[in-house]
């Protein structure tokens, strides 16, 4: 078989077995069970990141324009998560400083919804989260995105983690649950209403 060069050179393991024991490391080298809220948290905007770029995929293959807002979002979730992953507790002002999060992404989400709002038909009724696959995958991410908040809210009550982290999330359901409809809307399908059954 080939050689495959000095050691140096491999790629490193995907696999470092330091959680084996149940615990990982925060960004400050802190200790904790896996079942940590701040492993809860990280875990649940993770899957958020993950549900945004299926729904990328989606809205991509029907050519819709806001792909490059849904790829922006999922580059400050990464943010999100290394602020989620600094508990203020242990962090020091090396941490804080590359790990800080401002208003100013909450700020180009209101834009953003206002943008997309403007274009929709007024809400009178409840909806259900269909409307072609764009629009489905988009309700789907809203909803990650709620449970994501409800994970981060307790960190940032406990001064673990930036207010600012909570009010995007909140903000970004709220952007998500508006693209949906407006993924609806351009591709031309239905809004399903909610009816109560008999």
């Amino acid at each position: 078989s080939p050689d495959p060069g000095p050691r140096s050179e491999r790629a490193p393991k995907i696999y470092t077995k330091t959680g084996d024991a149940g615990f990982s490391s925060t960004f400050t080298g802190e200790r904790r069970p896996k079942g940590d809220r701040i492993f809860e948290a990280l875990g649940a905007t993770d899957e958020l990141n993950s549900a945004i770029g299926l729904a990328g995929e989606f809205s991509s293959e029907k050519g819709h324009t806001f792909v490059e807002q849904l790829h922006k979002v999922q580059c400050m979730l990464q943010d999100v998560g290394s602020n989620i992953a600094t508990p203020l507790s242990s962090a020091r002002e090396a941490h804080l400083k590359r790990t800080s999060f401002s208003e100013k992404p909450v700020l180009e989400l209101e834009q953003w919804i206002d943008n997309y709002s403007e274009q929709l038909p007024p809400l009178r009724t409840f909806i259900l989260p269909v409307g072609g696959k764009s629009s489905a995958a988009l309700h789907f991410c809203r909803a990650v995105c709620r449970r994501a908040e409800r994970c981060v809210v307790p960190l940032v009550q406990a001064g673990e983690a930036d207010p600012n982290v909570a009010k995007y999330l909140n903000r970004l359901s709220d952007y998500l649950f508006v693209l949906a409809r407006y993924a609806a809307m351009k591709e031309g399908k239905e809004e399903k209403i909610y009816i109560k059954p008999e």
